[in-house]
């Protein structure tokens, strides 16, 4: 288990420091890359989970995991490296988030949110592929909004 959690961190580290750089060589801004590269690096076990879950029939435990995953991430993952970066003597007490649009984005995902849990009420509480496919779509259209929202990107000179 300790090494499984010793080479998650070793390729997390990997995959953060090659995102950085290709963000900072094309000029993406790391808000974007953040959005997409690291969401979908992160997130690929949690889809790979949920569909081995899903394939043995307990699609309550799918949706279940990715909510937990979520919820985790948001309320251990984020707060527990602040706490561990802001405790060190030599750095500061606070940490800015390098994003001014993180406000309307924060909305846009609640809205969001309660979008999908009207959608599944809609389909009678089961997951199917019109659901599939209208999650999709809210997906794009917040990576959308997202990159609009970050626009004009600077480029390397």
């Amino acid at each position: 288990f300790f090494m499984s959690i010793a080479w998650i961190g070793a390729f997390s580290y990997v995959m953060v420091s090659w995102t950085e750089i290709i963000g900072h060589t094309l000029g993406i801004p790391s808000v974007i890359m953040g959005l997409t590269i690291l969401a979908a690096g992160t997130s690929v076990p949690d889809l790979l989970s949920s569909v081995i879950v899903a394939r043995r029939g307990h699609g309550d435990m799918a949706v279940s995991s990715s909510i937990g995953s979520n919820i985790f991430d948001i309320l251990v993952g984020l707060p527990l490296p602040w706490i561990m970066y802001t405790a060190w003597p030599t750095t500061p007490s606070t940490i800015e988030i390098g994003s001014d649009n993180i406000a309307i984005s924060i909305v846009i995902l609640i809205g969001m949110l309660i979008f999908v849990i009207v959608c599944i009420h809609c389909q009678g509480w089961k997951l199917t592929k019109t659901l599939a496919v209208l999650m999709l779509l809210f997906y794009a259209g917040f990576l959308v909004q997202a990159i609009l929202l970050e626009l004009p990107f600077d480029t390397c000179k």
